[in-house]
């Protein structure tokens, strides 16, 4: 803990300060939050605390944490998440609710600092999942020490030591806390490389944490540095909130991915979590698109449009409107989700079968426009896609926002669940492209 404990002297954080800690009353955050009680006997102390409404145990830990607060004289501040978007638990909503809760009280207690109990374990398997998905040069950083905000730091203190190391110091200095049973389940991502990835890298060598950590510093340095640069370019090539292709084009590719990066960051602040590589390649291509006019859905229903040398985010837009390039995975307006499979399940209009050599990249999925017509397969000549849905019964208040999958050049190749096209391989076996439209509650219906 000497790492922790000579960290904490290094921020020189006066006495008069008050602290904001967020706690979960797992082991991690529990011991950080008897450090920083033990370091600053002197500093107001805020335990924060949420109850994610998620797990049937969390009534008692907030019991039991609010009577560890009591016992400690620390102020105990609590928030109760009442319901998520579509009655569904989504980590992204609770963390955004969580964080949300954080900046209040950074407000009422007009404090510039919160501890959050990352520890170097959180770190590495961080760092690994965004190299697997896709990220940008901040991202590919991972967690950083101190991360600054508007008017405040978040301070990750425990990124010095491990998660056993946490462990231990809660057991020797008798300290209650609970383990979510959720951190066994595999369907989680970081689970996945916290239980099969990251034993492996420590058999390698036990403190490969530190090692995490020097490049985790090493990337913030040079992200720090890139972003002195794009702080002189940016209010040239962007204005009014606009990006002017022409201007930005002008620059390398590493240019025009870190002001593109920029712009989505200025754009989506805190939310910035929904955006990812394939995201800003999505962008860098309506750039780059011969096409003079054209848009883009983004994640929290955000509309790019591309008008000639302008690239802006357009709020009159309704969400109805949509057209995304389709890149193996995509949620759709009306509730439904097009996925790239490695199977055909069946042949029914909920899948879809293409040989790549046959249509045009990139594939879009957009709502209906008037004058559409598809060549069905089976069929001779076109039919108009507004007649296939007044045949297929398709209610009138729902025809606005039906997807249909196109290609680069405007073939319609598939009306999700009502036709399929003539392009359709998946009674040939001669196809290397699957496609499933289906909704996830109601996943028995495409089979």
């Amino acid at each position: 803990m000497e790492s922790v404990y000579d960290f904490l002297e290094k921020l020189s954080i006066s006495s008069s300060k008050t602290l904001i800690v967020g706690v979960s009353y797992g082991p991690d955050s529990m011991a950080l939050l008897d450090i920083l009680c033990k370091y600053y006997p002197n500093n107001k102390i805020i335990c924060a605390h949420v109850h994610h409404n998620h797990r049937k145990e969390s009534d008692e830990e907030v019991r039991k944490l609010e009577y560890f607060c009591k016992l400690k004289n620390i102020t105990f501040e609590f928030m109760k998440i009442d319901s998520y978007e579509n009655n569904r638990f989504t980590e992204q909503e609770a963390r955004e609710k969580r964080y949300a809760f954080f900046e209040n009280l950074i407000n009422k207690y007009d404090s510039n600092y919160l501890f959050t109990a990352h520890h170097g374990d959180d770190l590495i398997e961080t760092i690994l999942m965004r190299i697997v998905r896709g990220s940008s040069l901040k991202g590919y950083a991972g967690i950083s020490l101190i991360s600054k905000r508007k008017n405040y730091n978040i301070i990750r203190p425990l990124l010095f030591v491990t998660k056993d190391e946490l462990l231990n110091y809660c057991d020797k200095n008798s300290i209650n806390y609970a383990i979510d049973k959720s951190n066994d389940d595999d369907t989680y991502t970081r689970n996945r490389y916290r239980k099969y990835i990251l034993p492996l890298l420590k058999k390698e060598n036990p403190f490969v944490h530190r090692q995490f950590l020097k490049f985790s510093t090493l990337l913030g340095e040079y992200n720090s540095y890139f972003d002195s640069i794009i702080d002189k370019l940016y209010p040239n090539i962007v204005v009014k909130n606009e990006i002017l292709v022409d201007k930005l084009l002008m620059h390398d590719n590493l240019i025009i991915k870190k002001i593109v990066m920029r712009y989505l960051y200025n754009n989506y602040g805190s939310d910035i979590t929904y955006i990812d590589d394939n995201k800003t390649n999505l962008v860098i291509s309506l750039i780059k698109s011969k096409k003079t006019s054209e848009l883009i859905n983004l994640p929290k229903k955000k509309i790019l449009v591309k008008s000639y040398n302008k690239i802006y985010f357009d709020n009159k837009l309704k969400y109805n409107d949509y057209c995304f390039v389709f890149d193996s995975y995509q949620e759709l307006p009306n509730g439904f989700i097009v996925k790239e499979v490695n199977k055909l399940e069946n042949t029914t209009n909920y899948f879809t079968a293409f040989n790549s050599k046959d249509i045009c990249f990139p594939l879009y999925l957009r709502n209906v426009i008037n004058g559409d017509r598809i060549e069905v397969l089976g069929l001779k000549g076109s039919k108009k896609v507004n007649d296939i849905f007044i045949t297929e019964k398709i209610l009138r208040q729902n025809r606005i926002t039906y997807p249909l999958l196109v290609d680069s050049k405007g073939k319609i190749l598939w009306i999700p669940g009502i036709k399929k096209s003539k392009y359709d391989k998946s009674k040939q076996g001669k196809y290397d492209i699957i496609l499933k439209y289906y909704k996830e509650e109601e996943n028995d219906r495409s089979k």
